[in-house]
């Protein structure tokens, strides 16, 4: 949780307009105002006001964060760009806490008062807490916003480090059910326990409730229904367990209140506007003051208030016509839910109470795990349940929203779609064709089929493209499936399926990019940017860094490497570890050492405390448990002794290993430490796409594994034999031979202009095993040998971006460089530039 973007407030002139106010940086607050810019961007100057110190943020994808799938920055909707583009004055942090209707006044917490023509209420929710003994200690928390899920994180590692966890969620329905698969990623042993016979009751029957329990107890989880809390225990003010009614107890460092939420109509009622369960609001969503409207789940309308975003997002449109003049008005939700628990399919929509009339339509698979359950009455659907196969939940729910008549197709209904239009089972596609352009596809981001189809229409020709023009799939991504269904069916054969874009903020590729670098002379990552109309003006965690690496490699010695837009690891030149301290690896050029080197490790090792040395595959040592503030003190110390980084942490040349060849070993053929040792002395400090790892071996017995590095050179009588694109991690890869050569400066100069071939034509972040298979061996032998001179141009290329590498990375931030660390560099540069004019 590192990247909570704290904000307090900005603000941007804007010429004289009526003066929208919002109460709410949330969801349903800032889609509003999008809808309003969407139809009369000039017509309001917009203050937002939001009690967290951030800007706006997917709250549904807080379980994602919880679980570690996704960062905050992911999650970020409307960044600070979109606020300072739009004029936007964002004061974050600082809750309203009253209104004065009579002078159109908000005064918040900080006495910050603003003046509106026109107020928009978008508090939303506030979450329920159980009234039993212990809900006010240390640990009991809620699950509403970030802050809560960096506190239910903080106990995770805490509980990991003690060397285990237990956690209790209060609450069986949706909310409760995301914390615990979250919490239960993160190595605790959860308990859920529900105060109802069901699991998602609300959104479930008994049968499909009881699959779901047993999918989640199949996963670790225990669960306990009909369970209901008596007390929750503890120690010196900090939580140790629950006590149901029933005397059973439950041991736990932390509880999540995940039981409901409540309206937040507090500061509306202080106000004098009229409120029962919400904000009493109109078909056009103004409530009992002409000049405030309210949405989102703060609201009541007819009766009716709602937790779920789809019907904020149906709010938001009617309120956006109706304040900017085109007044159209709702009518209410239908509502949908899909449980966003990684490999559970599950949806549920409508009514299955059953009763009045209604009959049920059932179909069981119990080996397969499916269970689907149509609720129909006066021959409408009124219900659907389905666990296991959901393909069908758009069509079914968009039967119930319409109130179709399926009297026509009833026998076959429960078979799905594709049954119904053609006879038989066949291409699924057809159940997403025959969906109307007004369906719902994506939930999270309330799109509709007409909305994709027009994303198509308009030049989005790969499903990255679709996210980024209408955000379509981009959240939770269970509509992923429907999205690519819809660009087959728009393009045929012309979906992008290969060059996926760079992320969601782009519709280019990473060869699009880097073609238009070289093309339109971008030198920044802010111009380029600009030039190519990124979505979000600053980019994201995915984009930056390898914007980054393409302008440093295609610009080297006038790029100036942007540290920010590097990987933790990278800025801190070391491997962050699980507990939060590093690791650090000091370079052993082609796996040799000496005495000084040995002793400086083992003073730093006693010096820094730390706990462990490791001897890694690349033929190094590995000290872990070195703290943050102490990396540039122990880089000096190893600095003193002539050491320089690893790069253990870089996208960049990791080792190259070697074996003792021919100086000390019978088999030997060649010189294969010397040579490793010339290679890496070449290759370190260079920045690629993916880490870099080489291997040189002094005979065809391969003892340093030669044949499954990134680039690789095998020892033989007659010269080297060079081999390219291994890999020993998760996929093993062997190396493709590329060629044969016959003496050392030969195998050093196809190293190096293989390395620059892949720099300049590799995605960032593919190795080259990847690479290599992408692109086919038979490519990459033509663009190195076709041409003669191909291999001394990229030979020199890639010496040439050499000579501008940085120098030990600790080097410049410790006071009194050490004299012999700038002979070591001045060793290696002529290895650098002796070909490079």
């Amino acid at each position: 949780m590192t990247a909570l973007n704290t904000l307090s407030e900005q603000t941007f002139e804007a010429p004289l307009r009526e003066r929208l106010v919002v109460i709410g940086n949330g969801m349903a607050g800032c889609r509003a105002v999008e809808e309003i810019l969407a139809r009369d961007p000039a017509r309001y100057s917009v203050t937002i006001f939001g009690a967290e110190p951030r800007v706006n943020y997917n709250r549904i994808m807080l379980s994602s964060v919880l679980a570690g799938e996704k960062t905050f920055d992911e999650i970020v909707i409307n960044d600070a760009a979109w606020y300072a583009n739009n004029a936007i004055t964002l004061v974050a942090g600082d809750r309203v806490t009253a209104i004065d209707r009579v002078n159109r006044t908000v005064t918040a917490r900080s006495g910050r008062t603003e003046i509106y023509d026109r107020l928009l209420i978008a508090t939303g929710s506030d979450p329920l807490v159980i009234p039993v003994p212990g809900r006010d200690l240390a640990g009991v928390i809620t699950f509403r916003d970030l802050d809560d899920v960096a506190r239910m994180i903080a106990a995770a590692d805490a509980g990991k480090a003690a060397g285990g966890g237990a956690a209790v969620v209060i609450g069986g329905g949706l909310l409760g059910l995301e914390a615990a698969h979250g919490l239960s990623l993160r190595g605790m042993a959860v308990t859920v326990v529900h105060i109802m016979p069901t699991l998602m009751e609300r959104q479930l029957d008994e049968a499909a409730g009881w699959l779901l329990k047993v999918e989640l107890e199949r996963r670790g989880q225990t669960i306990v229904t009909s369970g209901d809390t008596a007390e929750i225990l503890g120690s010196d003010g900090h939580v140790t367990g629950v006590r149901l009614k029933d005397g059973r107890e439950f041991p736990a460092q932390i509880v999540v209140m995940a039981i409901g939420i409540r309206s937040a109509t507090a500061l509306a009622k202080a106000a004098g506007l009229d409120v029962e369960r919400g904000i009493l609001v109109d078909d056009h969503m103004v409530t009992s003051d002409t000049a405030i409207l309210a949405v989102g789940e703060c609201v009541q309308h007819r009766g009716a208030c709602y937790g779920l975003v789809a019907p904020l997002w149906e709010m938001c449109r009617a309120m956006a016509d109706y304040a900017t003049d085109k007044p159209t008005g709702y009518a209410g939700s239908v509502t949908s839910t899909k449980l966003k628990v990684s490999g559970i399919e599950l949806f549920s929509a409508g009514d299955f109470s059953g009763g009045g009339g209604a009959e049920d339509i059932v179909l069981r698979d119990a080996a397969r795990g499916i269970y689907k359950r149509l609720v129909v009455r006066d021959d409408r659907v009124v219900g659907a349940v389905l666990y296991g196969d959901t393909i069908d939940g758009a069509w079914y729910f968009d039967l119930l929203r319409k109130a179709e008549d399926i009297s026509g197709i009833r026998e076959a209904l429960i078979f799905g779609q594709a049954f119904v239009a053609r006879g038989a089972l066949a291409d699924p596609s057809g159940a997403v064709a025959a969906l109307s352009a007004d369906a719902e596809i994506c939930g999270c981001n309330g799109v509709s089929k007409g909305r994709v189809i027009a994303a198509i229409s308009a030049g989005a020709r790969s499903l990255d493209a679709v996210r980024s023009s209408c955000k379509a799939s981009a959240s939770c991504g269970s509509c992923t499936g429907q999205v690519e269904t819809l660009l087959a069916l728009t393009l045929g054969g012309e979906v992008q399926s290969g060059p996926k874009t760079v992320c969601k903020c782009t519709r280019f590729s990473h060869d699009d990019v880097r073609r238009l670098i070289l093309e339109r002379q971008l030198r920044a990552i802010p111009q380029l940017m600009q030039e190519l109309h990124w979505s979000t003006p600053d980019g994201c965690a995915s984009c930056r860094p390898a914007l980054n690496y393409y302008l440093l490699c295609a610009w080297p010695g006038e790029y100036k490497d942007d540290q920010q837009s590097r990987f933790v690891n990278e800025r801190m030149h070391a491997n962050i570890q699980k507990d939060g301290t590093y690791s650090v690896v000091p370079r052993m050029w082609g796996g040799l050492t000496n005495p000084r080197e040995l002793r400086a490790i083992a003073d730093v090792v006693e010096k820094y405390n730390a706990p462990m040395v490791k001897v890694t595959g690349g033929q190094r040592l590995d000290i872990f448990g070195i703290r943050k503030e102490d990396l540039p003190a122990v880089w000096a110390d190893l600095n003193a002794a002539g050491m320089v980084s690893g790069h253990a942490y870089g996208k960049s040349l990791r080792t190259v290993k070697t074996c003792v060849g021919s100086e000390w070993c019978r088999f030997g053929t060649q010189d294969s430490t010397g040579l490793g040792v010339k290679i890496e002395r070449m290759t370190w400090g260079s920045w690629m796409p993916h880490k870099f790892k080489i291997a040189v071996s002094g005979c065809p017995r391969n003892c340093a594994e030669a044949t499954i590095k990134d680039f690789g050179v095998v020892c033989v009588d007659s010269g080297y034999e060079l081999h390219v694109g291994g890999n020993g991690g998760m996929k093993v890869r062997v190396t493709d031979l590329l060629c044969k050569v016959a003496t050392e400066e030969e195998a050093m100069d196809v190293c190096a202009a293989f390395i620059q071939l892949y720099r300049e034509q590799a995605h960032y972040l593919e190795r080259t095993a990847p690479w290599v298979e992408r692109v086919g061996i038979d490519r990459v032998k033509a663009a190195l040998f076709d041409d003669p001179g191909t291999i001394a141009s990229l030979a020199h290329r890639f010496r040439f971006s050499q000579t501008f590498m940085q120098d030990d990375p600790w080097a410049k931030r410790v006071a009194g460089e050490d004299a012999e660390l700038h002979s070591h560099m001045a060793e290696i540069r002529p290895l650098l530039t002796e070909h490079v004019e």
